[in-house]
C-alpha cells in the first residue's frame, strides 16, 4: 500500500508486545533473567557526548556480524528467534500426511518443495524456458508491451508499476495505480552517481546481468553486449524517475486521469487494450509519476526491439533466480547479497524458505503461528497499553503551545479514529485457488503469484476493506497506514526485547512504549499529517498552524543532515524526515506515559540506575544494531529510516528529561540549549 510507514526497513524486524502488569508494578523477575545489559555499555564515553555509544559501545566493539547477515543486533536476534519458531511449525506440518487443500498441507508442502534443492537443481532453468522463448519471439514494441501486460495474469508482468489500493483522496474506494518502474538497481541515483562505490555497484550489476545470460545459454560476447544494452536502457528510464525524496510528497505524486486523457500523453501505449489484457475494468487510473510513462512511450519506439527483449528476459531471469538452481541463486547472492549488502555467505536455506512461506501463504501460516505462540490475553494487554499511550497523546495535543484550537480539534479527532490492529486479523484470507505440490517449487510460487494478482484486481473500483492487513501475523515489524488511519502490531513482534511481563515499566515503556508512540506519530509526521481522520489526502490544518509545523519539521531536517556516516556520507534529513519525527515524538509520548506509572513517579534505583535512566537506556539498547558498511551505504541512499546511532541520539538530545536524568551540562558534545530543542508532538 502507498506510503505505509514501517518501524524499521533495513533490519528485518521490529518487536512489540503488551504489558500484563498493573501500571507501576515491578515484578520480581527470576535472577537469571536480564532485561537490561549493563555489560554492553561503554561508560568511558560520556552520555552527553554520544548516548548510543554510552549505552551500547562495549557491545558494539565486541559484536561480530554473522557471515550470512547484513548486520546484527537486537532486531536481528529477535527475528532469528521468530524464524526458529516458524521453522518448528513448518517442520512439524511438512513431516505429516495432511488433507489435500488444508492449511497444513499447503504451508507444509510449500516449505518442503523449497527445501528440496536436489530436485530444484536438477531442473536448472527449465521452469522459465517457455517464458524466455515467448519473449524471444516478440517482433516489435507493440507486441512487447502487449506481452508485458498479458504476463501479469501469470504472476509475472513487466515495465508497468501496477497495483490496486485506496484512492488517496477517496480512501473508501480501491483504484488502479501506476507508478514508475523498469529499474534493476535500488533507485535512479545508482545510475548517475559518480562516486567509486556506486561505480563499482554498476560494474557488478552489469557482470550479474551477463552471468544470467550465460547461465541460459548465451555466449560470453552476447551476454556482455546484452548487459551493456540493458544498463543503457535502464539509465534512460532512470532519467524520468523521481528521487526517493520526491516520492515522499503524496500531493506531487497524485495524478488522477480518465483513461482517455492519460492516453493522449502516451499515444503508443494502448491503455484500454493493456488494461483489458490485465483483466482490469476501469475508466479512471492514478498515475504516480507520469514522466516515467511518457519516457517509456518514447523509448519503446526509439530503442531497438532487441534491447527491450533482452531487458524483459533479464527481468524474468532475475525475478525467478531465487527459485531456480544453485548457479542462479549463487549469481543473485553475489550481487544482491555481497555487493549491495556486504554479506559473506548466503542465508541458510531453511531461513529463506521460512521467509518465502510466510511471504507466500502468510495468513495460512499465520493461523498456525497465532494458535501456537500468541494468546488472546496478550492481545488484550497490548490493546490496554496502546490505549494508555493514545490517552497521553490526546493530552499532549491539547497542551501544544504552537497549535490553534481548530487544528487541535481535527488532530484529536484523527487520533481518536485510529484503527488498532493487534496480533492477527479478525478474519483470515482464503487461498482456495492456490495449488501446492510438494515436488514443484517453481510451479507453487507461480500459483501463489497468480492468486495474489487475482485477489488484487478483484478490488478494482470496489469498497476498501479496512479489516485487511498489510503484514502477516508472524512478521516481526509494525506499521502505520495513512489511508486506513491505522496502527498495526503483528503477533510476531509481541515479545522481548520490546516487552516482557517480568520487566519493570521503565524497560517496557522505553522499548514497546516508544514503538507505539512512534507508529501513532506517523499519523502526524510530514506525510501522515496530510491525511485526515478518514484516511483522505486532504488539508485539515489552518494555514498558520501548517506554517508553524513546517518550520518545526525543517528543524528536524537540519538536525539530521548534520549527522555523518562512514566518515564521508551524511544522513539525508529530507528522506528520513517522517521516521525522525516519529522517533522524536514516539519517545516523548512514551516517557510521559511512563511517568504516569508508579515506578515513573518514584526514585527507587534498580541495578544502580534511576527509573528515568533505565527508561532511556532501554530505548537506546533496543536500537543497538551493527551494520556492514555496504548495508549502511545503501541505507543512506534508499532507507527512510536513519541509522540506529541517530535514531537514539536524535530523539534523546531533544528531551529535557534526558538531560536531567544523566546530568548533562553545556559543553557536552551533543548538548542542545533548551530553547533549541525540537518539540513537535
Amino acid at each position: 500500500m502507498k506510503y505505509m510507514k514501517w518501524l524499521i526497513l533495513a533490519a528485518p524486524v521490529l518487536a512489540v508486545t503488551a504489558c500484563n502488569q498493573k501500571s507501576g508494578e515491578v515484578s520480581e523477575a527470576p535472577k537469571r533473567t536480564v532485561f537490561f545489559d549493563k555489560t554492553g555499555m561503554d561508560t568511558t564515553v560520556k552520555p552527553g557526548d554520544d548516548f548510543f555509544q554510552y549505552a551500547s559501545g562495549a557491545w558494539y566493539k565486541k559484536t561480530e556480524i554473522p557471515a550470512s547477515e547484513t548486520g546484527w543486533g537486537s532486531f536481528y536476534t529477535l527475528y532469528d528467534d521468530n524464524q526458529k519458531n516458524l521453522r518448528t511449525i513448518l517442520q512439524e506440518v511438512s513431516g505429516k500426511e495432511n488433507d489435500k487443500g488444508s492449511n497444513a498441507q499447503k504451508v507444509g508442502d510449500l516449505y518442503a518443495s523449497g527445501m528440496d534443492t536436489v530436485a530444484i537443481d536438477k531442473q536448472g532453468y527449465e521452469p522459465i524456458k517457455p517464458l524466455l522463448a515467448k519473449i524471444n519471439g516478440l517482433k516489435d514494441y507493440k507486441e512487447l508491451i502487449q506481452f508485458a501486460a498479458d504476463s501479469y495474469k501469470d504472476g509475472d508482468g513487466f515495465l508497468l508499476g501496477f497495483y490496486v489500493s485506496p484512492d488517496d483522496r477517496n480512501s473508501a474506494k480501491n483504484v488502479v495505480h501506476f507508478d514508475q518502474s523498469g529499474l534493476g538497481l535500488p533507485n535512479r541515483d545508482y545510475y548517475f552517481n559518480t562516486d567509486s562505490a556506486t561505480k563499482n555497484i554498476r560494474a557488478a550489476y552489469v557482470k550479474y546481468i551477463a552471468k544470467l545470460f550465460t547461465l541460459t545459454g548465451a555466449d560470453a560476447a552476447t551476454a556482455s553486449k546484452n548487459a551493456d544494452n540493458i544498463l543503457k536502457l535502464e539509465t534512460a528510464l532512470a532519467q524520468s524517475h523521481s528521487t526517493p525524496v520526491e516520492l515522499r510528497d503524496p500531493v506531487k505524486n497524485y495524478h488522477k486521469f480518465a483513461v482517455g486523457d492519460m492516453q493522449k500523453q502516451v499515444p503508443d501505449l494502448d491503455l484500454k487494450d493493456l488494461l483489458s489484457r490485465m483483466d482490469v475494468k476501469t475508466d479512471t487510473i492514478l498515475v504516480g509519476q507520469p514522466a516515467y510513462y511518457k519516457a517509456l512511450n518514447d523509448l519503446l519506439k526509439s530503442q531497438p526491439i532487441d534491447f527491450w527483449k533482452s531487458k524483459l528476459q533479464f527481468v524474468a531471469m532475475n525475478d525467478a533466480s531465487r527459485y531456480l538452481s544453485k548457479p542462479f541463486r549463487d549469481a543473485r547472492f553475489e550481487f544482491f547479497g555481497k555487493t549491495l549488502n556486504g554479506q559473506k555467505q548466503p542465508t541458510e536455506r531453511w531461513k529463506q524458505m521460512v521467509s518465502t512461506t510466510d511471504g507466500g501463504l502468510g495468513e495460512l501460516l499465520g493461523q498456525l503461528y497465532a494458535e501456537k505462540y500468541f494468546t488472546s490475553e496478550a492481545k488484550d494487554r497490548m490493546l490496554a497499553l496502546v490505549n494508555n499511550l493514545q490517552s497521553v497523546y490526546r493530552e499532549r495535543i491539547q497542551k501544544l503551545d504552537w497549535m490553534g484550537t481548530e487544528t487541535k480539534q481535527k488532530a484529536t479527532g484523527k487520533l481518536n479514529a485510529f484503527i488498532k490492529k493487534i496480533g492477527y486479523p479478525d478474519k483470515w484470507k482464503k487461498y482456495d485457488d492456490v495449488e501446492i505440490d510438494r515436488n514443484a517449487f517453481y510451479k507453487n510460487m507461480q500459483s501463489v503469484s497468480k492468486h495474489n494478482y487475482k485477489e488484487m484486481i478483484a478490488k478494482v473500483d470496489k469498497k476498501v476493506d479496512k479489516t485487511e492487513w498489510g503484514m502477516t501475523p508472524p512478521t516481526v515489524n509494525a506499521y502505520y497506514n495513512p489511508s486506513f488511519n491505522e496502527i498495526v502490531f503483528p503477533a510476531g513482534i509481541l515479545q522481548f526485547p520490546f516487552f516482557d511481563k517480568n520487566a519493570d515499566d521503565a524497560i517496557n515503556y522505553g522499548a514497546i512504549g516508544a514503538v507505539i508512540g512512534h507508529e501513532m506519530t506517523h499519523g502526524f509526521d510530514d506525510q501522515g499529517s496530510q491525511y485526515d481522520k478518514d484516511g483522505n489526502l486532504k488539508v485539515w490544518w489552518t494555514p498558520a498552524d501548517a506554517a508553524k509545523f513546517k518550520a518545526k519539521t525543517q528543524q528536524v531536517v537540519d538536525l539530521y543532515n548534520g549527522f555523518t556516516v562512514l566518515n564521508n556520507m551524511h544522513v539525508n534529513g529530507k528522506l528520513t524526515l517522517g521516521e525522525n519525527i516519529a522517533d522524536i515524538g514516539g519517545l516523548a509520548i512514551a516517557y510521559q506515559a511512563f511517568k504516569n506509572t508508579e515506578q515513573g513517579k518514584s526514585d527507587k534505583k534498580i541495578d544502580g540506575l534511576t527509573p528515568d535512566q533505565r527508561f532511556f537506556l532501554s530505548f537506546a539498547q533496543v536500537w543497538r544494531i551493527k551494520d556492514r558498511d555496504e548495508t549502511l551505504r545503501m541505507r543512506i541512499n534508499t532507507d527512510p529510516h536513519s541509522p540506529e546511532r541517530y535514531r537514539v541520539n536524535g530523539p534523546v538530545f531533544n528531551m529535557d528529561a534526558f538531560y536531567k536524568a544523566f546530568n548533562i551540562q553545556p559543553g557536552a558534545k551533543l548538548y542542545k540549549p533548551e530553547n533549541q530543542r525540537i518539540r513537535i508532538w
